[in-house]
C-alpha cells in the first residue's frame, strides 16, 4: 500500500490496490483510464481527468526518477493553473479522509505526490 496517511488526512494509493472503507473520499487524477481496471474495480468517486498532467509532460518524464526533480517544478506549474480543482480537492479533504488514486507503477515518483504536496503546501 502506498502513500499512507498525514496529518492533513490526504493519502495516496494505487488504483490496483484494493479500494478500502478507510481511503474515505476517492479521486482518480490520472488524465487516462487505468488500463485493465473496471470502473467497479476503481471504486472511484470521482474522476478528475482534468487534474492529470499533460501528454507532454507524462511523455518527457517517462516516470524516470532521475527526472524527478524537474518533473515536480514543470507539474507544479501546470497545477498553479488548475487553482480551481485544487480547491475542489481540499473541499473533500476538509470534510474527511481524501485518497488521491493513481496508475503509476512507481509509488514515490507520480503526480499524486505532487498533488498532495500542493494541497498540503
Amino acid at each position: 500500500m502506498g502513500g499512507g496517511l498525514l496529518s492533513t488526512g490526504i493519502a495516496i494509493k494505487r488504483v490496483y490496490d484494493a479500494p478500502e472503507k478507510s481511503d474515505g473520499f476517492r479521486v482518480l487524477v490520472d488524465r487516462v483510464w487505468p488500463r485493465g481496471v473496471s470502473k467497479d474495480k476503481a471504486a472511484v468517486d470521482l474522476w478528475m481527468k482534468e487534474i492529470g498532467l499533460s501528454t507532454e509532460l507524462r511523455k518527457w518524464f517517462g516516470h524516470d526518477p532521475a527526472r524527478w526533480d524537474e518533473f515536480r517544478a514543470r507539474y507544479r506549474e501546470e497545477l498553479a493553473a488548475k487553482g480551481d480543482l485544487l480547491d475542489e480537492l481540499r473541499g473533500h479533504a476538509e470534510k474527511g479522509r481524501l485518497t488521491l488514486v493513481y496508475s503509476a507503477r512507481d509509488e514515490a515518483h507520480n503526480q499524486a505526490v505532487v498533488i498532495r504536496e500542493m494541497l498540503e503546501g
